[in-house]
């Protein structure tokens, strides 16, 4: 009887629950489809050519799924709590029929049960469609190719989102047992006829909190632009971008605290606005409901700020890397040799006096660059079929370069002779955004000999650059925030005097393609000067880095290159002829394993952006769409006067969409404007690295909110057509 009486109501309330079942509904599609991703890269043919990087992806996601969950359990309570709203008497009327407590919590709990499986049906059948579809994203990701496509359903995937979806039913029952446990019958039937209190504000106090509060936004966005992002992660860093980020939250709060009351005040002054149609109860609505939506509009604001920002500039990001790896992988294969700074050697040898070593490793500064093709022999493979033999490079090895760079501080001073910060003063420039202005004048940019480099361009097929015996140029494989001051360095014919010898540019701007010494999908050399041979040697510097850039042989295919260099092995010590350890191998990379970090990093990003922005977005316009379906059910009565007065429905559903509109509207816009300044800020922090344009994302960002927030708003709106009918209908038809 139960069964039949809670499945009646659920027909029957079925415009109260529609809310509901919809975003339950989207939450088990995403849920389900994005936890296929491990069966996706399967069928996409990731895995054969990145390993493990389903497994990483799938662990991501169903952990963030579980948060996701907890967020969206609140929402369903939220929702919930709407419907209860409408029903409370309902639930009283079978009280007062005879029915228990408990058997009305058992129709709560069966008609929860009963929305709850419809929306795990829909949710399920729309997740298997979408997941079928996301294996072509996948696929187009990664850039694979599918060999075999097959439907397919993931038993894992979908008793996590059942065990997600059992959690929010659970937990939106026992919100709901406490309705009815606490509530007596006489509440419950009197519930309509209760008004909610409002407490009503001096409109100049209202006026007063919304400029302080537009201000603090204004402070907040002034701060960030002027600090940036704290990516060096010191502490007066941190603690100014929490300082900003406390006062924006503050500022959005004030800002949507007083705008209602600041708006009524600016158009009562308008009287040819105030005055027309029903736009006073239309504002003065708005200036009612101030009191309890406020907070929640600013929270709304923040979280669609989050939600646009990661979305955008997490696409972006993959963008950037997908963009400069070509330029950024110029060989088969390198490897890189990190010299030992006078510092380090101190530090290192003593940190290894041991008194218990009868033979402690000493450490020294080199003296002549290392034969890094000879020292590579040193590495011993560590297993397989060539365990215990040498690393010998040269085997599948057939051109190859080796290039020096040295430190531009020379031996025994404080100073380079060359930086950054000189670079910017001499073209009135500031440094750039991003670096640390702290101890920025030791510094300097890295020195290479132009015999050094003239050799590297002639590997790379390339003229070579004739600096004489006056000349120097500027090299940088970075972006446009770095190497804007060094093309105008170049470009103004800036002299530089180093060594005692006066020098000019032979170039008018940094060569970026002739500028890359190591494969990486990011730029890694941030500043670079070549000088004739004789200014290096006379200038007593250390040696920095030692790259070595290889091809493979004729007859040495890609794979069987990239599978010779990939295997595990120890790493020799690299030492002089005394016998002292001078450096220490650093990062050395193929361009099939940078290709492929690059796919997986544009896979990882561009998943976590769009599953975690819907998820945020969805959350959002729910919240908003049943405060506003809760504010209407409230008017009801006075929609039936306006409509005794002889207001058409037109113009109270009209007077209705505006409201919406502006709940809608406000939150979004105050979201876009603090996303457009931190964007501004990530980009220039980002374009330290390679470009970043938001261009090619804006278009999936628009499609996420047009589909998700605006098809929320429009639903919001029909409903809240059909309770004004309602209203409406019930008076004229006493």
């Amino acid at each position: 009887m139960l069964c039949k009486i809670a499945l009646g109501n659920v027909r029957r309330a079925g415009k109260d629950y529609l809310v509901y079942l919809l975003t339950l509904t989207l939450a088990v599609t995403v849920f389900y489809a994005f936890n296929t991703i491990s069966l996706q890269v399967d069928i996409a043919g990731v895995t054969q050519e990145n390993a493990g990087m389903g497994e990483t992806l799938g662990s991501i996601i169903s952990g963030l799924t579980v948060f996701l969950a907890v967020v969206m359990g609140f929402l369903m309570v939220y929702a919930n709590n709407f419907i209860m709203k409408r029903r409370k008497k309902e639930f009283g009327l079978y009280q007062v029929l005879g029915m228990s407590r408990g058997q009305v919590a058992r129709i709560m709990a069966l008609e929860t049960l009963f929305v709850s499986l419809a929306a795990l049906v829909l949710g399920v059948v729309l997740g298997l469609a979408l997941s079928q579809l996301m294996v072509f994203f996948t696929a187009s990701l990664f850039k694979t190719q599918i060999a075999n496509f097959h439907f397919f359903f993931s038993v894992g995937a979908f008793m996590t989102t059942v065990g997600c979806l059992v959690a929010i039913f659970l937990v939106t029952l026992i919100f709901n047992l406490r309705v009815v446990a606490r509530a007596r019958i006489i509440d419950l039937m009197s519930a309509s006829r209760k008004n909610e209190t409002i407490k009503t504000r001096n409109p100049w106090v209202s006026a007063a909190i919304f400029i302080v509060g537009l201000a603090a936004i204004i402070v907040a966005y002034v701060r960030l632009l002027n600090d940036g992002l704290p990516y060096d992660g010191s502490p007066q860093a941190m603690q100014a971008f929490l300082i900003t980020t406390i006062i924006v939250v503050v500022g959005t709060i004030l800002f949507f605290f007083g705008l209602s009351g600041f708006l009524l005040k600016a158009l009562q002054g308008a009287r040819g606005i105030y005055w027309r149609g029903l736009n006073m109860v239309t504002l003065r609505q708005l200036a009612a409901k101030v009191n309890t939506v406020s907070f929640s509009m600013a929270m709304i604001a923040m979280i669609l700020f989050l939600a646009i920002t990661s979305v955008t500039a997490g696409m972006s990001l993959a963008s950037v890397m997908n963009e400069n790896v070509d330029r950024g992988t110029p060989v088969d294969f390198t490897r890189c040799l990190v010299y030992f700074s006078p510092q380090t050697v101190d530090e290192m040898n003593a940190s290894g006096d041991a008194p218990e070593d009868p033979s402690p490793t000493h450490y020294a500064v080199a003296t002549e660059p290392v034969d890094l093709m000879k020292a590579s022999e040193a590495d011993t493979f560590m297993s397989g079929e060539r365990e215990g033999q040498p690393f010998d490079l040269q085997s599948i090895v057939g051109d190859y370069v080796e290039v020096n760079a040295y430190d531009s501080t020379p031996l025994g001073t404080d100073a380079p002779v060359v930086s950054l910060q000189g670079l910017c003063d001499a073209v009135n420039m500031p440094l750039p955004k991003g670096v640390s202005d702290a101890g920025v004048e030791t510094l300097g940019l890295m020195v290479m000999r132009a015999s050094d480099y003239n050799a590297y361009r002639a590997f790379r097929g390339m003229d070579a650059l004739d600096v004489g015996e006056d000349g120097y140029t500027l090299l940088s494989d970075m972006g446009d925030t770095v190497n804007r001051v060094y093309n105008a360095v170049l470009g103004q014919g800036i002299g530089l005097t180093i060594g005692g010898r006066s020098l000019h540019p032979v170039q008018d701007r940094v060569d970026v393609e002739a500028s890359v010494f190591i494969n990486s999908s990011m730029g890694m050399n941030s500043g670079t000067i070549v000088l004739p041979d004789d200014v290096v040697d006379s200038l007593n510097l250390p040696l920095y880095y030692g790259y070595l850039l290889c091809n493979y042989a004729d007859g040495v295919s890609v794979q069987d290159g990239d599978d010779y260099v990939s295997e595990p092995r120890s790493y020799g010590e690299i030492t002089n002829s005394q016998g002292d350890v001078v450096a220490g191998w650093g990062v050395e990379a193929t361009r099939t394993t940078t290709y492929q970090s690059v796919d997986s990093m544009n896979g990882l990003i561009s998943y976590l952006a769009i599953y975690i922005g819907f998820v945020l977005v969805v959350a959002c316009a729910a919240i908003l769409t049943i405060q506003q379906l809760s504010g209407v059910a409230d008017a009801g009565p006075n929609y039936r006067i306006l409509s005794e007065l002889g207001t058409s429905t037109r113009e109270i559903s009209h007077s209705v969409l505006v409201q919406q509109a502006i709940f809608f509207v406000f939150p979004l816009v105050m979201g876009i404007a603090h996303s457009c300044v931190a964007l501004s800020v990530i980009i220039e922090l980002v374009a330290l690295f390679g470009g970043m344009s938001i261009g090619g994302t804006v278009g999936l960002t628009a499609a996420i909110f047009v589909v998700a927030y605006g098809g929320y708003f429009l639903v919001t709106y029909l409903m809240s057509k059909g309770i004004i009918r309602d209203a409406v209908r019930v008076r004229h038809g006493e």
